[in-house]
Order: structure tokens, then sequence, then C-alpha cells
């Protein structure tokens, strides 16, 4: 119990710092440049049927795959406390395979070269 109100005191006292101190920092001046949105290069306020190169999306969809699997592996190590810890590497590391043919794959199809 000692340890969570300590935690607990910690969290509140920066919390109360940071709030004090927020107040003490210069005020930022808005700018049209600072108040326009920001969409991945794009402007907001053209046309919506701009041309959308299709190597970004395909890197971006790479991107979220092997995010997708960081965020899969990561409780990984806890493995070897379940029933069945040698299952549990032997389909980790099937994935892991897996996405690495497929990065193979796409670096040979050149999906990865950005300039042609």
């Amino acid at each position: 119990m000692n340890l969570i109100m300590t935690i607990i005191t910690i969290t509140v006292t920066l919390s109360s710092i940071l709030a004090v101190v927020s107040f003490w920092l210069p005020q930022m001046n808005p700018d049209a440049e600072k108040l326009s949105p920001y969409e991945c290069g794009f402007d907001p306020l053209g046309s919506a049927r701009l041309p959308f190169s299709l190597r970004f999306f395909l890197v971006a969809i790479l991107f979220l795959l092997f995010d997708l699997e960081i965020a899969l592996l990561l409780p990984l190590p806890w493995g070897d406390q379940l029933h069945n810890p040698a299952g549990t590497f032997f389909w980790a590391t099937t994935v892991l395979i897996l996405l690495t043919l497929g990065l193979i794959y796409e670096w040979t199809q050149g999906g990865l070269e950005w300039a042609e």
C-alpha cells in the first residue's frame, strides 16, 4: 500500500508542477501556418481527387504490418510461463518467418524502391 501511495503522490506532484509551469511559459503566438491543419503533406483546402502515390501507400501498409508484428511479439518473453511455451515460440517463429518472407518478396519485386 505504501508503494501505491508513493506513486500517486509523485504523479499528483508532477502533474501540479507541470500545470503551474505551463502558466509561466510564454504564450505561443498563433499565425496562419500554425492554425492550418496538416494532413500528410496534402493541402486540405484543395481538391479531394488528387493523384495518390501508390508507392507511398505500399510503404504505409508495410509499416502497419510490421508495427502489428511488434505489437503481437512484445508479450513473447512471458510466453515461457504458459502451459505450452514451445507451442507459443513455434507460432511466434512462424509469424516472423512469414513476415520476413513477405518482406523479401516486396524487396525483390521493387516495392520498397522509392525512385524508379
